[in-house]
């Protein structure tokens, strides 16, 4: 079950980490939809524990010290992070499409990693670094849920399975079934379930920390053919391979 106190920290935080020009309290509150009176003593402890910062010029609050050395502890993780950024490359050259790694945050699909094509965007994806989006609902969530059994997935939702597009899964069996397809071919599918217009195909992943990640490739739906959906499951099936097989620690 959710701590909201502990939620509204991490969201803080999530939110400023892809701010680096900073935030105030009010557009804080307004972005998170929290009221200012509820975020301003929770800045307060972060400022005192120097895990946010304060510029006094334009109040705008930035990431802190703190925070910082914790991310850095994170570093141990770098050489393979980006080398999977640099396998994420080479994909986005060979498919000119947009390349995005996940990993499994509660019963949300959390984006940490992410390479765009050097063209202008014909639509705009709703994610990006930082993002949470309901699993069940995205290729990359759907890649990772499938290691799981549909009891383990109820218990995640146990509200069910809320709509975002008309094409959202919503029920149980059909999620279900997608994943049992998963499970056999390591290939995930999404038509418009997020964002209408936009198609994604994700595989798992299999990190040495025990962490099971999915890499995905999203696609506007007026670009897919049989020959690019071809092209982009091979694209990733290799990355897989590839990440998997690599002697990076």
């Amino acid at each position: 079950m959710e701590h909201k106190p502990t939620q509204r920290v991490l969201n803080i935080l999530n939110l400023l980490s892809t701010n680096p020009n900073g935030l105030t309290l009010t557009e804080i509150s307004e972005t998170l939809d929290i009221p200012k009176s509820t975020i301003y003593p929770i800045m307060q402890t972060m400022l005192e524990s120097n895990f946010v910062s304060i510029e006094k010029g334009t109040l705008k609050y930035s990431i802190g010290i703190s925070a910082f050395r914790i991310g850095s502890s994170y570093s141990r993780n770098k050489y393979i992070l980006d080398f999977i950024q640099k396998v994420m490359k080479n994909i986005v050259n060979n498919i000119n499409e947009t390349c995005q790694m996940g990993i499994l945050d509660g019963n949300n699909v959390l984006y940490i990693l992410k390479e765009d094509p050097k063209k202008d965007m014909d639509i705009r994806l709703i994610s990006y670094i930082g993002k949470r989006i309901p699993a069940y609902c995205t290729a990359l969530g759907k890649a990772i849920l499938a290691q799981y059994d549909i009891e383990k997935i109820k218990s995640l939702y146990p509200n069910g399975l809320k709509p975002i597009t008309k094409n959202t899964i919503t029920d149980f069996h059909t999620l279900k079934k997608q994943l049992d397809i998963i499970r056999k071919t390591n290939v995930a599918k999404e038509y418009e379930e997020v964002t209408e217009f936009i198609c994604c195909y994700a595989v798992p992943i299999q990190l040495k920390n025990n962490t099971t990640a999915a890499l995905s490739i999203s696609i506007p739906t007026f670009r897919i053919n049989k020959e690019k959906e071809k092209l982009a499951i091979q694209l990733l099936l290799d990355a897989k391979d590839q990440i998997q097989n690599s002697n990076i620690d």
